[in-house]
């Protein structure tokens, strides 16, 4: 039970061990692109390739119909991985292992829907999976397995959801082999990471420069950071820490793209204008003149 892409190394995983997939659930298709027609996710297209029954229920709350479906599959276990709906309690006590949630997180650290995000947002030094048995609260059932995994000081969003993705994959696998006893969670040190907004993504310049840089990579590639500047947004998609002082909060600093932060400051490295593709900071600034005292976020 997965939609992403985030769950597709656990579908082909558990297909390449030889475990019987009695069926997949996922997101159904939904109109995209500019002609709006409608696309597959991710875990539907594996499950395709693999010649496996999918079924795309649109909900599942009050659906006994589906749940009835679901308990006749007679299921020992269900993997579950981003699925993006809530599983109910009747669906929750069918497989006979119970649900198991491959989590991208170190629980109770990140519980909620943007755990990879969340990690590199606030600072964390590692981040990781927990293989969990689901229960009827927001990611709050016993623990498994959980395996680490460090976050560097170029980790992005993007590169550390794979990382996760393998690993969750592997984990899983372990999981389902060797049953390990349930063990329940701390009951301190939860956190809560909410589901992102593209809000979430404009870059407030009175931030320090840390918390900027780190924002920049956990929102890559979604839903990424911008800044506004002669009034069209402007995408930042690198920065880095710059030793340059002075000037308000989004002030230009020199010819480099150097912008002021509420302490510090960042020199942007790869940006991307409305209708134009990505590019270093140096090309941008041949064909978009950003002078010194400009102010972003204007």
């Amino acid at each position: 039970m997965g939609s992403p892409d985030f769950a597709v190394p656990a579908l082909r995983a558990l297909a390449s061990a030889g475990h019987t997939i009695a069926a997949v659930y996922c997101q159904p298709p939904r109109p995209a692109g500019r002609g709006q027609a409608l696309r597959r996710c991710p875990v539907h297209v594996a499950a395709d390739a693999l010649a496996l029954e999918v079924r795309t229920p649109a909900r599942l709350k009050r659906d006994t119909e589906a749940h009835a479906a679901f308990a006749a599959l007679d299921l020992d276990a269900a993997v579950v991985a981003a699925y993006g709906l809530i599983l109910p309690p009747a669906m929750l006590a069918a497989p006979r292992r119970g649900c198991l949630n491959i989590h991208a997180s170190l629980l109770p650290r990140w519980r909620g829907a943007a755990p990879i995000q969340a990690a590199i947002l606030a600072g964390d030094t590692q981040s990781g999976i927990t293989i969990m048995r689901m229960d009827e609260g927001l990611d709050t059932g016993p623990m498994l397995l959980e395996e680490a995994v460090p976050i560097g000081p170029r980790t992005t969003a993007a590169t550390l959801h794979d990382a996760l993705a393998a690993v969750g994959a592997r984990l899983v696998l372990r999981a389902l082999d060797e049953n390990p006893p349930p063990c329940p969670q701390p009951s301190d040190g939860s956190t809560y990471a909410p589901k992102l907004a593209r809000e979430d993504g404009l870059i407030d310049w009175s931030r320090d420069a840390a918390f900027i840089e780190r924002q920049v990579r956990a929102l890559n590639p979604w839903p990424g950071t911008f800044s506004t500047w002669s009034g069209a947004t402007l995408k930042v998609l690198e920065c880095a820490p710059a030793e340059a002082t002075g000037g308000e909060p989004g002030t230009v600093l020199d010819d480099q793209l150097t912008v002021a932060c509420g302490a510090g400051a960042v020199r942007l490295l790869r940006v991307q204008a409305p209708g134009g593709s990505a590019m270093a900071a140096a090309d941008f600034l041949r064909g978009h003149p950003v002078p010194p005292g400009a102010v972003l976020g204007q």
